[in-house]
């Protein structure tokens, strides 16, 4: 099968040097017309692939969005501190226009926006030339070009606020586009999936949604539902007609009456509950992770949870390079010291309920030396126990940079959950409960889950559970910035989070039952260990293969990682007026003076 994959210069970014004109003056060097591309279902379908193409470009999603977009928060943070750092900059909210990492002329930008032409290319080709009427396959390709353009301009204003609109391909009369109200784009990609959601089959009803890495009709319902809750939810905000102004903007609901949430949360409502039941929870959370790490979360169906994953391929993305549980040199990460960049906040582990099995997938306080031994790793630094080097089995890490680990865009328990919020925002909790409990069953047993959701009587109540739940089951995920951002508690709960993480490196509160000991032993799979946190009044248990107690300093020294200014550095500039990301410096440059930053970051 023929695949087409667009290799386009600077031309088609969002913001173009003066010679762009040229290049969009010139003829295309393609073998095939347009005509051919898109009457034809194989060689359509490769422009699809030339999308998702640009996820992998080096700083694109694989190198630079993906590995910095989402923390700090209330449950995930940055584990290296170094102020005036660039990586530590983005993580703390104090992220300037000549940032380091992402003031790139290949940045996440410009490279997204690359996206964006593509897919409007394809969206106009297979208008033009496609037979797409009466869900074709050609209604599916459409379909599916219409959701990918959708999730990126998702992310795009998830982490820049408001940015072009561009919704048709470039011309040398538009390549250079000021700002647009998100609201202006938030209504037009709710539309396209209007359109493309029923020319989209159930995960599993056809080869393309077999596989998590291409589009389905459940993973567009629950981007559309992601997307109603973003566009109706707070967030800093230019005032109307002020956009692109330098406007240092508040933090608001949309003043849009087509983006408020008695208009879209019936609909979104309505495509979550089409989504219940057409694909699953799986029982084993772990096995779920470890299926993921070892290449294995390619299936979709009705009886797999994933929905979808950023397609890298086998040798591409960053995904364990970054997050994986860290290891300094062991035979897991081939000899080299890779992961670890990010992880858990301290305190999380001790949220989940007993039994829960989310806690230890979740928060893993050990690290594997360069003798591939597991150690403990201190308490103020913790990983992500979703991401290990040592399930990739099937396909043994080798070195490099990436390491084609697919990362999660969506799984099912978010449709879940996002239905059980809707549900109790419209019609209060008695409706969502049932969405609510099946994530708290398989987390912690029917039982335990029964016991829990009767504790939930009233909407705020509901909502709070809600907001904790998803802390518990997404961690690691990078969902919870934009959830904080949209429920207005961003700087709330980081202050929460500090807070809470002095009173566990002071033993006070409710970690005064700690003795600030641990003990640990092997765990039967060899590939981990079973840590124990000693509470007053316990002792190593006798009779087991326990080591002798290893004492983590709870004090306020720079030897523990845990000092004050530590804790205090989960921002350190203000997380409400930098929510967002400021256009850099070289967008801003070559954008020709027509996009400018708000939110009081520097203009050039």
């Amino acid at each position: 099968m023929k695949k087409i994959i667009y290799i386009l210069s600077a031309a088609v970014l969002a913001v173009c040097a003066s010679s762009c004109n040229k290049f969009l003056e010139s003829s295309s060097p393609s073998a095939f017309d347009s005509q051919t591309v898109y009457s034809n279902y194989d060689l359509a379908e490769g422009t699809i692939f030339g999308i998702t193409e640009s996820f992998c470009e080096v700083n694109s999603y694989r190198g630079r969005f993906l590995p910095w977009y989402g923390f700090n928060t209330d449950i995930e943070w940055y584990n290296t501190y170094k102020p005036g750092d660039g990586k530590t900059d983005i993580a703390t909210y104090d992220c300037l226009t000549n940032n380091s990492q992402l003031n790139l002329s290949n940045g996440p930008f410009p490279l997204m926006y690359m996206g964006i032409e593509r897919a409007n290319l394809v969206i106009e080709g297979l208008r033009q030339y496609g037979d797409t009427e009466n869900k074709s396959e050609m209604a599916y390709l459409l379909a599916e070009a219409l959701t990918l353009r959708a999730m990126i301009y998702y992310d795009l204003i998830k982490a820049w606020g408001d940015v072009p609109a561009r919704f048709e391909s470039l011309t040398s009369a538009t390549i250079y586009a000021k700002k647009e109200s998100r609201d202006v784009i938030f209504k037009q990609i709710l539309a396209d999936l209007d359109e493309a959601i029923p020319n989209l089959p159930y995960p599993g009803a056809t080869a393309a949604t077999s596989r998590t890495d291409r589009v389905n009709k459940v993973f567009a319902e629950g981007l559309y539902a992601r997307i109603a809750l973003t566009a109706s939810g707070y967030a800093i905000r230019p005032d109307d007609g002020a956009v692109g102004t330098g406007d240092l903007g508040t933090v608001r609901l949309s003043s849009d009456p087509e983006l408020q949430k008695d208009v879209l949360y019936p609909k979104a409502l309505d495509y979550l509950k089409d989504a219940v039941g057409k694909a699953a929870l799986e029982s084993d959370y772990e096995q779920m992770w470890y299926n993921l790490n070892n290449m294995n979360n390619l299936t979709a169906g009705p009886s797999y949870e994933t929905l979808y994953v950023i397609p890298f391929g086998a040798g591409r993305g960053r995904w364990n390079f970054t997050f994986a549980i860290s290891s300094e040199g062991s035979n897991w990460s081939a000899g080299v010291s890779r992961g670890g960049d990010a992880g858990p906040v301290p305190t999380l582990y001790f949220k989940y309920p007993e039994g829960d099995q989310r806690r230890d997938v979740t928060c893993v306080n050990y690290k594997w030396n360069k003798n591939t031994e597991p150690e403990p790793a201190g308490i103020s630094k913790w990983f992500f126990g979703k991401y290990r080097y040592e399930w990739m089995d099937a396909q043994p890490y080798t070195g490099g940079n990436d390491d084609g680990i697919k990362p999660v865009v969506m799984r099912y328990a978010d449709i879940l959950l996002m239905a059980a919020e809707i549900e109790n925002e419209l019609n209060g909790p008695d409706g969502a409960k049932q969405y609510l409990r099946a994530v708290r069953a398989r987390a912690c047993g029917e039982d335990a889950a029964d016991a829990y959701i009767a504790t939930l009587g009233s909407k705020d109540a509901f909502f709070n559970a809600i907001v904790d739940e998803r802390a518990l089951e997404f961690c690691g995920e990078f969902l919870r910035k934009a959830d904080l951002i949209r429920w207005n508690m961003l700087k709330e709960k980081l202050d929460a989070a500090k807070a809470d993480m002095k009173q566990l490196r002071d033993l006070q509160g409710e970690y005064a039952n700690l003795t600030g000991n641990i003990c640990y032993d092997y765990a039967e799979d060899g590939k981990s260990i079973n840590i124990t946190f000693l509470k007053n009044g316990e002792e190593i248990p006798s009779g087991t293969e326990f080591s002798e107690a290893y004492v983590t300093k709870y004090d306020d020294s720079k030897s523990t990682g845990f000092y004050t200014s530590r804790i205090d550095g989960i921002y350190t500039a203000d997380p409400v007026q930098h929510m967002f990301w400021p256009i850099f410096n070289d967008t801003m440059t070559n954008s020709q003076g027509n996009i400018k930053n708000d939110y009081g970051y520097d203009n050039l």
